[in-house]
């Protein structure tokens, strides 16, 4: 017998108009449904396409072998080491570094070499199709891309160097570090607060009014917006405590302030998954209740713990407004050294690139998405590789 069948046989004659306008009604709501879920597939679809398709092209650069002459001229002004009709052609960032060289290395003096070094961001973008160049400067590229002087290759730039005013040489490698530090900090301040106050909650803790109070608390301070955390990390660490401002210390407590609520309940509901009767066992071998906690919930529960803490982490990574107020925007061209440096972090610098006007940093703000979506997804698929191995069923 059909499903259909039952349904009339359970609930009336299938020609009740009652019974009819209810069938049209479930119709109605599944149709409405699966066109939900292919709205919202279109729109991820969409979305992935538009920054894909604007920041691939951050991942090749524009080359020209040019002759660099270090002459006298070229001891003051490094433009002057290149021949007259290369200087529009070259990245002002490839030859500012040349008077340096020459004093540093006084055998340079008199000399030359061929090097392959970026060009200016305009020809980048015009090799690309992102930008016009005037009709002479056009028909030189050309015929210097045709003699084989311009050549495209991959951008490894774009990883290994730090932020730049000159599109053409900016990378996320400080940016990189900085959130690794970040990150770093977040995790050792957060993890073990959160995963003892979750278990003191869970197992120890009598059920009074203080701690309903204080459980209420938690699962509010979960949905606070992340900038009343920088507020706060800017009053307490700080102003109160001398932290230095735009370091990955104050980024990192000021994330694990926001990360706290996520890893507490996360722990909290992955202790309460572990069946009472392991409890019940291990209390009738005559274990304390520390001994029972330490032994044999902790580790029953710990891939909840793991997967909660790397989603958590993973949300503290794409957050931008709480390190904007603790001053971790700023321009960042070095890599930081220790999490007493100031740093920035990878959102801070995709949001520092896309308030830039020169379309050359188009790409790399969406270069930049593409990076940390890369890393979120990566986190996120950590998360449920975890989940999925060391689950138990019970």
């Amino acid at each position: 017998m059909g499903r259909e069948d039952m349904q009339r046989r359970l609930t009336g004659s299938a020609n009740d108009p009652r019974i009819k306008a209810r069938y049209r009604g479930e119709k109605r709501f599944k149709a409405y449904t699966v066109t939900a879920l292919f709205v919202a597939f279109a729109i991820i679809i969409a979305f992935f396409t538009d920054i894909i398709s604007q920041g691939y092209t951050a991942f090749w650069r524009t080359e020209v072998n040019v002759t660099i002459d270090y002459n006298e001229r070229a001891e003051r002004i490094g433009r002057f080491a290149l021949a007259e009709d290369m200087r529009e052609i070259v990245s002002r960032g490839a030859v500012r570094s040349i008077p340096l060289d020459i004093r540093n290395n006084p055998e340079l003096a008199g000399t030359t070499r061929q090097e392959w070094v970026p060009t200016y961001s305009r020809i980048d973008q015009y090799f690309k199709g992102n930008e016009e160049l005037p009709p002479e400067m056009a028909a030189q590229v050309e015929e210097l891309m045709e003699a084989g002087v311009i050549r495209t290759t991959f951008n490894w730039a774009f990883f290994t160097a730090g932020d730049s005013k000159l599109p053409e040489l900016a990378g996320i490698f400080s940016a990189v570090v900085g959130s690794i530090f970040v990150l770093f900090v977040t995790l050792i301040f957060a993890f073990p607060i959160g995963v003892m106050s979750a278990i003191y909650l869970e197992e120890f803790a009598p059920d009074n009014k203080l701690t309903q109070l204080i459980e209420v608390n938690i699962n509010n301070l979960a949905a606070v917006p992340s900038i009343i955390f920088g507020l706060l990390g800017l009053a307490v660490f700080i102003n109160t405590f001398g932290a230095p401002r735009s370091s990955a210390l104050v980024g990192g407590l000021t994330l694990g302030l926001m990360t706290l609520p996520i890893i507490i309940i996360s722990t909290r509901a992955a202790l309460r998954a572990v069946p009472d009767p392991i409890r019940l066992g291990a209390f009738a071998m005559g274990c304390s209740r520390w001994q029972v906690v330490r032994d044999h919930v902790l580790p029953l529960s710990l891939p909840g713990i793991l997967t909660g803490t790397i989603i958590g982490l993973a949300q503290a990574m794409g957050e931008t407004a709480p390190l904007i107020i603790v001053g971790m925007i700023a321009y960042i061209p070095e890599a930081p050294g220790s999490i007493f440096e100031s740093a920035t972090v990878l959102p801070a610098q995709i949001f520092t690139w896309a308030s830039e006007p020169r379309k050359a940093f188009v790409e790399k703000t969406a270069a930049g998405i593409i990076v940390l979506l890369a890393v979120l997804l990566t986190l996120n698929a950590a998360a449920v590789f975890l989940r999925r191995k060391f689950e138990r069923r019970w």
